[in-house]
């Protein structure tokens, strides 16, 4: 693990210490596309709090019976070694009561030991949307935070569309936060709801409030102008000491701000602490572990955790690479659990592939290397694209080095596929179809010759159960082995049916992901290959 040196870059008039509140159980669910079940929501918790950030929003108990059900679980089921668990609500109704208050009810009951309370902080929401007072505003804030701190809850107070108040009454807008501060808030945090704001207001408004009120002072911030990340280090500089956002930047519209970077940025950059110590290289992991359970694809050019943050190309990156590692990279991949990857293409020369050699542990001499070279150039004219197939590489380069795969050898393969009108499957035009795909898989193993049949819902998926019912048994490995994603690129779109596709398939064995590639006139024998690839690669790492 890489030694972080925080007092490099640490002003000694930013805090030493933000907490980080993650609301990704509530605002990051809110993106479109996001639905996440009971038991995702507690797989996704224990993540966070393997991470190491200091609270974790679960929802909003009483708002929907699947909230009722996680906060109900949560207190069995959750185990939290790092993280404070918080119920999240807003404050009392205009002209209501506290006692009576069903949301503020719902907050007490849901057992959580800090809750988190939104209110408005914008007059034009207050007189319109509210339909009453300023004063009336206030004291809905003020009741609410002093209320839940006489239930012996811990309060933090979300202030609604703060920066938009700010710019439009800025004495309102300090009125209310004063208020929840003087009630019992612990913390004020100062919400850009729109997502409009950028640095400059951000930091100047942030200023003003730590001067103006005595209570922690946090930030909320939405992504719409790009500058979630920008502003949430901004907000820091002027002496926030609460980040709220989402893992991976989930929210809705076009998101909350990113805590990945975010994090990291405060660690690595500003020599902020904000996790507990060396909890910081478990962020790659964390990213695309979140990532798979809310069933997304991981921004590869995601800053800090994408595949590609510290994946090198060009010759000259490479060269200085294998001199100096942090000639090219501003900090060292392993300190947020990534790693540094080397892309190879036809622009590669002999140093950019002796260092992949090496980092695979592949020995390659200076004719298998010069081999090597001339075979990639060739296959990436006819269109291999190997820097978006690692796998596929990796085989090729064990390959110029004598390797030989030991897991079977192909015979023989065949694909038929039954197209029958009138049967109910699938409506075109008012005439009902049905498509059955079966294939046909002949290897030897061991000597030993198999021939298995599989059936899909499409050639990939039929060739992929045949070949699995061949190697049945014989190598556990492959019940690890999974399809995630599968790519066609139609090469020379002007041969129309005639063109040379290529075939990308990803593939996972749930602790590492992998992709290959095949380039064929014919798309089933390009679908083969990277197939193929998929799965000695799986059995090769698998077995390791």
């Amino acid at each position: 693990m890489t030694e972080i040196d925080r007092s490099a870059a640490h002003d000694p008039s930013w805090p030493s210490r933000v907490d980080i509140y993650d609301t990704t159980l509530r605002d990051g669910s809110q993106l479109e596309g996001i639905s996440l079940t009971v038991d995702d929501k507690l797989r996704i918790a224990e993540q966070l709090d393997h991470l190491g950030v200091a609270y974790i929003e679960g929802g909003w108990p009483g708002a929907n019976p699947k909230d009722d059900e996680f906060f109900e679980r949560a207190k069995t089921e959750l185990k939290l070694s790092t993280s404070q668990f918080v119920a999240f609500g807003s404050t009392r109704r205009p002209k209501g009561k506290v006692d009576s208050d069903e949301t503020l009810a719902n907050l007490v009951g849901a057992g959580t030991e800090v809750v988190c309370i939104v209110g408005k902080c914008w007059d034009y929401h207050v007189t319109e949307a509210l339909k009453t007072t300023l004063d009336e505003g206030v004291a809905m804030v003020a009741d609410s935070v002093e209320y839940l701190t006489s239930q012996g809850k811990r309060v933090f107070f979300d202030a609604e569309h703060f920066f938009d108040g700010y710019k439009r009454n800025p004495e309102f807008s300090l009125r209310v936060v004063e208020a929840a501060a003087m009630a019992g808030a612990e913390a004020v945090v100062l919400c850009d709801t729109n997502g409009g704001t950028l640095p400059p207001d951000v930091e100047e408004a942030v200023e003003a409030v730590v001067r103006h009120i005595d209570a922690d002072v946090g930030i909320h911030l939405h992504n719409d102008t790009g500058c979630g990340i920008a502003n949430a280090l901004a907000a820091v500089r002027a002496g926030a000491t609460q980040v709220q956002g989402t893992i991976n930047g989930y929210g809705e519209r076009v998101g909350n701000c990113d805590l990945v970077p975010i994090m990291a940025n405060l660690e690595l950059k500003m020599g902020v602490t904000c996790l507990p110590e060396g909890r910081l290289a478990n962020l790659t992991a964390v990213a695309h572990h979140v990532a798979e359970l809310v069933n997304f694809s991981v921004d590869p050019q995601q800053p800090y955790v994408g595949a590609t943050a510290f994946a090198h190309k060009a010759g000259l990156h490479t060269s200085a690479l294998s001199r100096a590692s942090d000639a090219y990279e501003h900090v060292a991949p392993e300190s947020v659990g990534n790693g540094t990857r080397v892309l190879v293409s036809e622009m590669a020369g002999r140093s950019t592939l002796e260092m992949k050699a090496e980092r695979l542990g592949i020995e390659l001499d200076g004719k298998a290397l010069g081999d090597v070279v001339e075979t990639l150039k060739k296959l990436e004219h006819a269109g291999y694209h190997f820097e978006a197939a690692d796998a596929s590489l990796e085989l090729l380069m064990r390959g110029a080095g004598g390797w030989e795969q030991p897991y079977f050898q192909l015979e023989s393969f065949s694909v038929d596929m039954a197209h029958r009108s009138g049967t109910g499957a699938r409506a075109w035009n008012d005439v009902a179809v049905d498509v059955e795909t079966q294939a046909s898989v002949k290897v030897w193993v061991d000597g030993e010759r198999r021939l298995a049949l599989g059936e899909g819902n499409g050639p990939v998926n039929a060739l992929d159960a045949a070949l699995r019912a061949a190697l049945n048994g014989r190598y556990p490995a492959l019940d690890r082995i999974s399809l995630t994603d599968f790519k066609v690129r139609v090469l020379d779109t002007g041969k129309g049916t005639g063109a040379i596709t290529r075939v990308l398939l990803d593939s996972t064995d749930g602790n590492r992901e992998w992709s290959t590639i095949g380039v064929s006139e014919n798309i089933i024998e390009a679908s083969w290959q990277a197939l193929v690839d998929s799965v000695i690669y799986g059995l090769l790492h698998g077995e390791s």
